[in-house]
């Protein structure tokens, strides 16, 4: 198996990027998504201007989209338009891992990245400093 790209810790989540945007000429983001359970989790959001697709490979995902929970499992898949609020958590026993694509390629390692370092800094990040560069990548809290 080909080593990912790139490789982000975003608090316990783990981000393992397998294309981004320059691989894509800027077309979409891919990337294997692991959540720990009961790991925090971005709050409910939407995308402006990318539709993302989530596809099961481990353990399950509980993904609300539009206000409708279902769990994911391995070969399980969901579609989310942007625009759509949605929502991951990891409910289960054991670490979840979802393929992700984000189409076009608008979030990517540097939105996480940047997310990331403000979770590495000791103390609970700024909400309002999380909203904004939310908002620099176009994603919104609902």
């Amino acid at each position: 198996m080909k080593e990912p790209k790139e490789i982000v810790q975003v608090g316990a989540l783990e981000l393992r990027f397998l294309l981004d945007g320059d691989d894509t000429d800027q077309r979409l983001v891919v990337f294997e998504f692991s959540v720990p359970p009961g790991a925090k989790v971005p709050a409910p959001h939407y995308h402006q201007d990318v539709d993302e697709m989530v596809y099961g490979l481990a353990g399950s995902m509980t993904t609300t989209v539009a206000g409708q929970s279902r769990t994911l499992g391995p070969g399980d898949s969901c579609f989310i338009p942007r625009g759509v609020v949605h929502h991951h958590a990891n409910v289960g026993s054991e670490t979840a891992t979802l393929l992700t694509v984000l189409t076009p390629a608008l979030i990517g390692p540097a939105y996480f990245r940047e997310l990331g370092a403000l979770l590495q800094a000791g103390s609970p990040p700024d909400p309002a400093r999380v909203q904004e560069i939310m908002a620099k990548y176009g994603l919104v809290v609902a």
